[in-house]
């Protein structure tokens, strides 16, 4: 007898996919019990059973690899576990390079793998075809070979996934179509379906490429859009053996996978094909789409010269279904900003499979405890803007997406569609001065500037890139003269209310109970101690705050702020970004810049460093913010943004003359580093603490309101640490640090670079990175050892310090 749909749960996830399966799977290993599972046909049936099942572990970062490895190890015993059968087989991959650079990027993933203790080797042609003995070596440099990676049944996979949760005590029913999300007070409670409704204390949205639909359903920013995705699967071939490994030609647009004696290719092809721009079927269920040989035919004119038994093996079958793809290829997981208890698993850009075990996992202990208990950065669905949810946006987007997964992963690359969303007012200004423009959280920014004769267009490389030498200048007209920023797009929101001082202090760990006109520095803390935000707070009046943070993580930061203000608190939140633009003018020549087109007093004494003024600017009034962000002596102009044309004209008028130079996001980068300014999201995550991170000095300990997370760090004052932030420069100034280069002390890997830029003043790559050692990290040790840091399999000595090498005594931005 069919089980009867419960008028109640504690918790209830739409869609019976493999990520679905998993996190209910994951909620009863936690200890749920009431949990019901809702798919709207039947389970698998959307994109999970056509998958092509591989799972691979390295990942770009070191928590999705930890996740992909989770992955990994959770499908080797889940047939022991509960007697179905998965197919998963651990039988490794290749990848293989056809150019240097190729070569380089592969090398670069390979010193990763070792900083996140994974097995991997580079491998010769000669080896490549030894362990793949159909490969033609034809153009083929070298390839890299991890030996973890497996692959899997996808259907199999999901219904053990399904038989474990069930065993758990989860129930799950299927031909349930989820139509509605109940809610009320700004929380999720319940959802509608054709049946009759469930009300839940929490709802999660595991709809796949029906993730968006069922998002909007909630009010909520899901975005998502399917693309076609192309395969075939030969006739068998007796040469193919079990233990063949997963083949991945990213140059070729290609993967090959041995398949029961048959031979699986399918393409990562560079312009996609979007799918299901007007909805998706109702009757949606194991569908297939249409055939496209003519869009496949270049993929598999070139499997057939890398693979020449394919020209005379029959094919047996020619698939395409459809997957989802999310903006920047980075899956979507966590509650909502919008609405809480409404939680998201979507948008897993073709590797839901090797994703859904530690996704599950993740997304579980979240819901149980309440925070991730891990950085999830990388994936978190607050990194979305509302405008990302915009169908024109994401059809353009997706035709780039998907081939992105197999493209060369650029440092600095910038997507070319779905651009010119957000603009700054000074935007066309910034054009006609030869700005080169990428893109943050949409906003359109000026990442570099080329001379007069010089095209403004990106030629990348994992060397010196085309615009090297003209940062350079920028950066040294920040180091020696004055530069001007746009920084329009940094997060800036309005806190203003009676209670507004009472809020921030307990949600600063810094002490905001300043006078008006007083510029803070603070981290934003959780119960753990680990920073969530890294930003700036100005007292504006005894009543009114202004917060100024990264664009790429405005909306993350703005929730934080919303969520912390009590029921009760006369409080109010606003985001003012487009309100303003802001202009940096920054270095030793600052100072007389501004005076040039302000009658205000910009000397020490009337205008010292980490204070606010409003001045007179050109024919208005802007607020002056003596802070910087590159090290030197600067303030940051913040000017209503129908007024900042008139504003810029003025400084630039008489800048020019004193060679006053545009400067980009880039050099904004390498001067912070320089200077070891930290980078949330980078250097600084919600699993780091101010204390590791060496920002202690911004944490008032002792003020009138215990700040989140100052139990926390008090105990780890009192335990030590056993990790630091430090600051590395290489003494060889050619090779170039980006992130996650792996860090040797004493010959023993100690930790990862965090971030890198090319210091141009203190000719070397700089790199940030913590490190470790279980039994404590202190000053002493830190100074004690001898360094190397490893780029694409090489490794270089460097030099360690504790404090910036830059200016270590921070005089020049007070000059």
């Amino acid at each position: 007898m069919a089980q009867a749909l419960p008028d109640s749960a504690e918790i209830v996830i739409i869609g019976g996919g493999v990520i679905g399966c998993s996190l209910a799977y994951h909620l009863t290993k936690l200890g749920k019990r009431d949990v019901v599972l809702l798919e709207r046909k039947q389970l698998t049936c959307g994109t999970t059973w056509h998958a092509a099942g591989l799972v691979g572990q390295l990942r770009a970062t070191l928590n999705m690899t930890k996740l992909a490895q989770y992955t990994a190890g959770l499908y080797a015993g889940l047939e022991a576990e509960t007697g179905q059968a998965t197919g998963f087989v651990q039988n490794g991959s290749i990848s293989i390079a056809t150019n240097d650079e190729r070569m380089e990027e592969l090398k670069r993933g390979a010193s990763m793998a070792k900083t996140f203790g994974l097995e991997v080797e580079v491998f010769s042609p000669q080896e490549i075809a030894a362990k793949w003995p159909l490969i033609s070596l034809d153009g083929i440099v070298g390839g890299v070979h991890l030996p973890g990676d497996g692959k899997t049944n996808p259907i199999d996979t999901a219904m053990a996934l399904a038989k474990g949760a069930r065993m758990g005590g989860a129930k799950i029913f299927e031909e349930v179509k989820v139509t509605g999300v109940h809610q009320k007070n700004g929380r999720a409670t319940g959802v509608a379906t054709a049946q009759g409704d469930i009300a839940a204390e929490v709802v999660v949205n595991c709809g796949g490429m029906w993730g968006r639909e069922i998002g909007r359903m909630a009010g909520v920013t899901v975005p998502l859009h399917a693309c076609e995705h192309f395969y075939i699967l030969t006739e068998a071939m007796p040469e193919l053996t079990p233990d063949l490994p997963t083949l991945r030609d990213p140059g070729g647009c290609a993967y090959y996978k041995e398949d029961a004696g048959k031979l699986l290719l399918g393409a990562f092809e560079p312009h996609a094909k979007p799918w299901g721009m007007d909805g998706i079927p109702d009757d949606f269920s194991f569908d297939e789409l249409p055939e496209d040989f003519d869009h496949f035919m270049p993929v598999l004119e070139g499997a057939i010269e890398r693979v020449p038994a394919l020209e005379t093996v029959g094919i047996r079958k020619f698939f395409n279904g459809p997957e989802s793809f999310t903006p920047d290829d980075r899956y979507l997981l966590g509650e909502a900003p919008e609405l809480r208890n409404f939680y998201v698993a979507c948008g897993f850009n073709s590797i839901g499979i090797q994703s859904a075990g530690g996704a599950g996992k993740a997304l579980a202990e979240w819901i149980v405890e309440g925070h991730p208990t891990m950085d999830l950065s990388d994936v978190d669905i607050r990194r979305m803007s509302p405008f990302q949810n915009n169908s024109r946006y994401l059809y353009d987007r997706a035709t780039e997406a998907l081939g992105l997964l197999y493209a060369m992963h650029w440092p600095y690359y910038q997507y070319e569609t779905a651009r010119n969303v957000r603009t700054s007012p000074l935007h066309d200004c910034l054009a006609a001065r030869g700005a080169c423009f990428g893109e943050a959280a949409g906003w359109e920014r000026a990442n570099w500037f080329a001379p007069e004769g010089v095209e403004p267009k990106y030629a990348y490389s994992y060397k010196r890139q085309n615009w090297f030498d003209h940062a350079a200048a920028e950066h040294r007209a920040v180091r020696e003269g004055v530069a001007l920023f746009d920084q329009s797009s940094f997060g800036k929101f309005l806190l203003q209310g009676r209670d507004a001082e009472s809020v921030l202090q307990r949600v600063c760990a810094n002490d905001v109970a300043v006078p008006a006109g007083k510029v803070v520095y603070t981290q934003w803390l959780n119960a753990r101690g680990g920073i969530e935000a890294d930003l700036t707070v100005t007292r504006l009046a005894e009543d009114a705050f202004m917060i100024v943070t990264g664009a790429a993580v405005a909306v993350h930061d703005l929730n934080w702020l919303q969520r912390h203000i009590p029921q009760d608190a006369h409080a109010i939140a606003t985001d003012v970004t487009a309100g303003y633009a802001v202009m940096g003018i920054m270095g030793p020549q600052s100072r007389d810049l501004l005076a040039k087109v302000s009658n205000a007093d910009f000397s020490n004494d009337a205008f010292p460093f980490g204070t606010a003024q409003e001045i007179e600017l050109g024919f208005t009034y802007a607020r002056a913010l003596r802070i910087s962000y590159v090290g030197e002596l600067g303030w940051e102009i913040y000017v209503p943004s129908d007024q900042a044309r008139g504003v810029f004209d003025a400084i630039a008028a008489a800048g020019d003359p004193m060679g006053l130079k545009m400067a980009g996001m880039h050099v904004l980068d390498s001067c912070r580093i320089e200077k070891a300014f930290r980078h949330w999201g980078h250097d600084i995550t919600d699993e780091d603490t101010p204390i590791e991170a060496g920002l202690g000095f911004a944490c008032a300990f002792n003020k009138n309101v215990p700040f989140i997370g100052r139990d926390a760090l008090l105990e780890q004052k009192g335990k030590g640490v056993t990790k630091r932030m430090v600051q590395f420069a290489l003494e060889d100034p050619e090779p170039l640090l980006y992130h996650n280069e792996p860090i040797y002390r004493d010959g023993e890997i100690v930790g990862r670079v965090t971030s890198g830029n090319y210091g141009h003043h203190l000719g070397a790559a700089i790199g940030m990175g913590y490190v470790t050692h279980p039994d404590g990290v202190n000053a002493d040790f830190v100074k004690s050892g001898s360094y190397e840091i490893e780029v694409a399999c090489e490794r270089f000595p460097a030099k360690a310090s504790l404090r910036p090498l830059y200016d270590p005594k921070s005089e020049r931005p007070k000059a």
